[in-house]
């Protein structure tokens, strides 16, 4: 009787370990996509440069990310029709947390280079893809 409980339990902890992990790259996969349909409705001149992280070491996303998330705050509409579709659409990358903090590298989001908005998102997306 008590093997089987232990195997039971056994079972149980694998299966959620299993299903957690799936879950972890749909929701990059969703941010991905987020990111990606952005890309066309950002307001690309006459707008402020973006400090944009390129290639961050693993031990870094975590920065990485933050630099992204403050970002995504300067960003613009490209006209007021996609207003709406731009303000959901920002508002799902502001909220989103990267689930794996890691360390906090010493460089800061000022350290990187500056880039326009729609490559600041291109580098966003990469860094999203990398994480999957």
């Amino acid at each position: 009787m008590e093997r089987m409980i232990i195997f039971c339990m056994l079972f149980f902890c694998c299966s959620m370990a299993l299903t957690a992990a799936p879950y972890r790259i749909v929701k990059y996969k969703q941010l991905f996509k987020t990111i990606r349909q952005l890309e066309p409705i950002v307001k690309d001149k006459d707008v402020e440069m973006l400090h944009t992280p390129e290639n961050p070491v693993d031990k870094c996303l975590f920065t990485a990310v933050t630099c992204f998330q403050k970002g995504i705050l300067k960003l613009q509409p490209a006209n007021s029709q996609v207003n709406s579709t731009f303000n959901q659409t920002t508002k799902v990358l502001k909220n989103f947390t990267f689930s794996n903090p890691g360390k906090h590298c010493e460089s800061s989001c000022e350290s990187y280079e500056k880039k326009n908005p729609k490559e600041f998102l291109k580098s966003f997306a990469k860094l999203i893809n990398k994480v999957i």
